[in-house]
């Protein structure tokens, strides 16, 4: 019975993989207490009291009486049918003994790209159940090729501040009136509802289209995940989860490290996201010994560099996360054994699925999965034999043209200890005449033997002759 039980909800998140709807959790109802400082709905004698510089698009379910209503400069009001406002009359009311001045809460802090404040739905518009699919956090908010719901019978406001200038959605759903085409999107930003709903620098945009490649689309999230992460750890005290796993997992897309395994698939244009999540969930995930794995599965966007620094163009794969409800030394160990049963199986029929290779981390309480060491040790040696090959080429290069004469290197002759000392010795005696001078053409006079020179010319050691263009050595002589 638990089997059939499960299998049921298998099917029903299969239903739910086929779209993907994002529904926003907050409203800014009337009839919601949370919406209120004093946490309680408005009674009879209460005084309500909007801020005046607040704008609010207001829904209200049913009739109420109040003693006194300060209204903001801009919002709305949306009633219901039978809703309304009316004066008390003072009559007594059950459980508003006391009046009070009740403030309505401020709705500006909702931001879009709050992971917290989004769930997501089957085509039904019923709660997923089970659990056992999630996403990345970066996921849990509307992606490209989402459709958006929100509830029928609210009003919110929304900050849809951005990095990007337009938010791509396939289709919006609000009041119970799905706008799933560009026309019908701008049609309704058009009214008078729309600026007190949307808020912030960025537009939201209906394409009507969903993902059109049977691979997989990215999220398109990623340059809002730093707005995404603040939100959530914002949520949680600024501070991720302690984790019991040494080295943990940083998922592409996700705010905090984790404990379990991650796979990295390539794949070829036969792939198909769909078909191999079924595959998953059927055959893997919906094994007994796995009801304690969560996994989240999606194309995602790395980036590459060369040689570990220099960045490069980003290239597609397919992300799988596993995580378990383990806990101490068991951490991680069934996000482990199930991460080895999808390699063996893509060992076995990746050629056929669409898949050309996977690269499989994990890390468990215990300790570091040897298969996640041999992988970062084969990235480092093929980034390494890369530099190597890209020196030897360079250099190749630089002789080749050299060789052909089109590139010429400087001669840089470095000075050496014994050519100073040569320079400092003193100079020859048999061949030191004197000073050349390059402006003149004149030869050195003969050499004089010793006995025919002068006494005070006789010491060879001081033997310096200097030699003027314009002085005859023969009118001496004579």
């Amino acid at each position: 019975m638990k089997r059939l039980f499960f299998l049921l909800s298998v099917l029903q998140l299969l239903a739910a993989a086929t779209a993907v709807y994002k529904q926003w959790i907050p409203n800014t109802n009337f009839e919601t207490a949370s919406n209120w400082d004093k946490g309680r709905v408005p009674c009879a004698s209460d005084v309500v009291h909007f801020e005046k510089s607040k704008v609010v698009s207001v829904f209200v379910r049913s009739p109420h009486a109040l003693t006194a209503m300060y209204l903001p400069l801009n919002g709305e009001f949306v009633l219901a049918s039978g809703a309304g406002f009316a004066a008390f009359d003072g009559s007594w009311d059950p459980g508003c003994d006391s009046g009070a001045t009740v403030r309505f809460a401020d709705a500006d802090h909702h931001a879009w790209f709050n992971p917290t404040l989004w769930q997501a739905v089957s085509p039904n518009r019923e709660l997923e159940l089970g659990g056992r699919i999630f996403s990345v956090d970066e996921e849990r908010v509307p992606c490209r090729y989402d459709d958006v719901i929100f509830q029928p019978q609210t009003s919110f406001r929304v900050n849809v501040d951005s990095a990007r200038q337009v938010i791509h959605l396939r289709s919006i759903s609000l009041m119970g009136q799905e706008l799933s085409s560009p026309e019908a999107w701008a049609g309704y930003l058009r009214g008078p509802s729309a600026p007190l709903q949307f808020h912030g620098n960025g537009t939201l945009q209906v394409t009507g289209t969903g993902c059109p490649d049977k691979s997989g689309c990215a999220c398109g999230n990623a340059p809002d995940g730093h707005r995404i992460c603040a939100a959530l750890l914002g949520a949680s005290g600024r501070r991720c989860p302690a984790v019991t796993c040494r080295s943990p997992l940083q998922p592409l897309g996700h705010c905090c490290e984790v404990c379990g395994a991650t796979i990295n698939l390539d794949f070829t244009p036969d792939f198909d996201l769909q078909k191999y999540r079924d595959r998953l969930v059927q055959a893997l995930l919906s094994q007994p010994k796995y009801a304690g794995v969560r996994m989240a599965i999606s194309k995602v966007h790395k980036a590459q560099t060369f040689l570990g620094v220099i960045p490069r163009r980003s290239t597609p794969l397919i992300q799988i996360v596993l995580i378990d409800d383990e806990a101490g030394a068991q951490t991680g160990t069934a996000a482990e054994q199930l991460a080895a049963d999808i390699m063996e199986d893509v060992a076995q029929h990746g050629e056929a699925l669409g898949i050309s290779s996977g690269k499989v981390e994990v890390a468990t309480g215990s300790t570091f999965s040897g298969q996640a060491g041999s992988h970062t040790l084969s990235k480092i040696t093929a980034e390494t034999v890369l530099g190597l090959l890209f020196s030897l080429l360079l250099l190749g290069g630089i002789l080749f043209l050299y060789r052909k004469g089109k590139l010429r290197l400087p001669a840089l002759r470095q000075p050496r200890p014994w050519d100073r000392a040569e320079d400092l010795a003193p100079p020859a005696t048999s061949g030191d005449k004197g000073f050349d001078n390059p402006m003149f053409n004149v030869e050195p006079p003969t050499a004089v033997p010793e006995e025919e020179m002068p006494q005070e010319m006789a010491h060879k050691d001081h033997q310096v002759f200097y030699l003027n263009p314009l002085y005859d050595a023969s009118e001496t002589e004579t």
